[in-house]
């Protein structure tokens, strides 16, 4: 007879801090304008969309897409599938997360932002929506210590998820080499580097490169920007929000 084996806390060893993969059938996106950009997105496979009669009529005004399977809910069915936290206006629409695309399919394009180890959803859901703002070809992000495609991530960037391309590589430091084979001039930004930014960038393929709030740019990072640069500003705070930052940086390269 087989015996249990016991935990023995001296032998233990603990698994590395892996992010699990999307679940393929079972991410809902929620909101207004991230569902109607999802609907829009031929690229994106739709299960059901669960809404409102209230909702359905905003969907309708704004001149949705709704091509798939439609359930009647109510509000309360909605806090119950996705918590009463999300903010889901009436309307959630069950999806399977994009497929990304490569590295390699930005060797034509021109302005990219670069995310080192960014690994709050909101975040880098508000830098989506600013890059999509600004025309950036796209975000690049980790694939460990960087948020998974959720309905958070694609309400805080507002349907941005769906207009903008979302790459994952396993090593940032070899994507931004690659980056810089394709042209690209990478501009790193810290508060402490010693030039500012000026608006007249003058790089006809840019791409920025910013790091967490916290720790900012990790030093190989640092290392292999062609430039580090900060945001000068004359009040007593001198660090931003990270999405914050995105924004003044995208601003001033598009200017």
């Amino acid at each position: 007879m087989n015996q249990k084996k016991r935990f023995d806390p001296k032998t233990y060893k603990k698994r590395p801090n892996k992010r699990l993969p999307a679940d393929d059938g079972q991410l809902y996106i929620y909101g207004l304008h991230p569902v109607i950009a999802a609907l829009a997105n031929t690229n994106r496979f739709k299960h059901t969309l669960y809404a409102t009669p209230n909702a359905i009529s905003k969907l309708e005004e704004a001149g949705a897409n709704i091509s798939v399977k439609v359930k009647d809910v109510t509000p309360k069915k909605l806090d119950e599938m996705l918590g009463t936290d999300a903010v889901h206006q009436g309307v959630a629409l069950h999806v399977k997360p994009i497929e990304r695309d490569a590295l390699k399919d930005l060797h034509e394009k021109s302005l990219v932002v670069v995310l080192d180890q960014i690994t709050d959803p909101h975040n880098v859901g508000a830098i989506l929506r600013t890059a999509c703002a600004f025309g950036a070809d796209a975000v690049i992000t980790t694939m460990r210590f960087a948020p998974q495609e959720t309905g958070v991530l694609a309400k805080s960037a507002s349907g941005a998820l769906d207009y903008t391309s979302l790459i994952e590589v396993k090593n940032l430091g070899n994507a931004i080499q690659e980056l810089q084979n394709h042209g690209f001039t990478c501009l790193g930004f810290d508060s402490e580097a010693e030039t500012a930014l000026t608006p007249d960038l003058k790089s006809e393929k840019l791409a920025i490169v910013l790091g967490a709030e916290n720790k900012g740019l990790r030093q190989r990072t640092r290392d292999l920007c062609d430039q580090m640069v900060k945001l000068d500003m004359p009040g007593p705070i001198k660090s931003l929000n990270v999405s914050n930052a995105a924004a003044i940086a995208l601003f001033a390269a598009t200017s």
